[in-house]
């Protein structure tokens, strides 16, 4: 369904927002699922102390796949501006503010590193981007 309509530059923040995110879930998720003790990632195990999870492999492969596989099929889809590529882009900004708020909800908010901060920032980013409406046209998604 690819276009020749011109990229706005909104168009391509979006992308590279998806692509850090992509980028970033897949080593945060291997790292975890290499030593799901967390040492290695400086995560004290401690933090799970009331949670369902004992040590960080769930945690580790759910954020492999949901937030690092998954926004990186979404990027191909916005690079090929396939019909899915503009709702899936919105789902990986959903999943991501709600991933944040799960883990703030748990573990409670950890500003050293602020690694829920920036992620929680890049979520609302992806959903602010997602809804322009220069971005919204480019996908055929609403004539906004």
């Amino acid at each position: 369904m690819k276009t020749n309509k011109p990229k706005p530059i909104s168009v391509s923040i979006l992308m590279g927002l998806i692509i850090i995110q992509g980028l970033s879930g897949i080593s945060g998720g291997a790292g975890l699922i290499l030593d799901p003790s967390g040492k290695s990632m400086k995560i004290p195990i401690s933090w799970l102390d009331g949670s369902p999870f004992s040590d960080y492999l769930i945690p580790g492969l759910i954020l492999l796949f949901v937030l690092g596989v998954f926004p990186l099929v979404v990027f191909y889809g916005l690079l090929k501006q396939t019909s899915w590529s503009w709702p899936a882009a919105l789902m990986v900004g959903i999943v991501l503010v709600i991933w944040i708020g799960v883990e703030i909800l748990i573990i409670g908010y950890q500003p050293r590193p602020p690694l829920q901060l920036i992620y929680g920032t890049l979520g609302i980013l992806i959903l602010v981007f997602v809804w322009l409406p220069s971005v919204r046209r480019y996908y055929n998604f609403g004539s906004a």
